[in-house]
């Protein structure tokens, strides 16, 4: 089993940055890749990002290219999003999720999943 805890979430204003973060324990961090999905409210839970195992390629939703940095440290188990230009429409839960295969961007690769941190981006 594998445990994951988001942090850094909050309110922040549009065009502003702010980075999530993801901690793992009860696993070897390294042998997953690590995605970050968000869900805004009434919508379906989306892929934002994911960070191959030691970190040398990283994808993205279209939406989020040139916007969001995703990255890794396997030493601290922490994986991070760091999100500029901040947008309302951002505004959802960031969830960080575990996967040992499959198609990078869906949400069922994923076994593992944290409990999620609120993002909201005030226009």
């Amino acid at each position: 089993q594998m445990h994951l805890v988001e942090s850094g979430g909050g309110l922040v204003q549009a065009g502003g940055s702010l980075r999530v973060s993801c901690a793992a324990s009860g696993r070897t961090f390294s042998s997953y890749t690590m995605g970050w999905f968000r869900q805004a409210l009434g919508k379906e839970r989306e892929f934002v990002a994911a960070i191959s195992r030691l970190g040398a390629r990283t994808y993205y939703a279209d939406s989020m290219k040139g916007r969001f940095t995703v990255s890794r440290d396997n030493a601290k188990n922490t994986v991070y999003l760091q999100m500029n230009s901040l947008k309302p429409e951002d505004t959802a839960v960031y969830y960080c999720a575990a996967s040992s295969g499959g198609v990078i961007s869906s949400y069922a690769s994923y076994e593992y999943w944290g409990q999620g941190t609120q993002v909201t981006v005030s226009s």
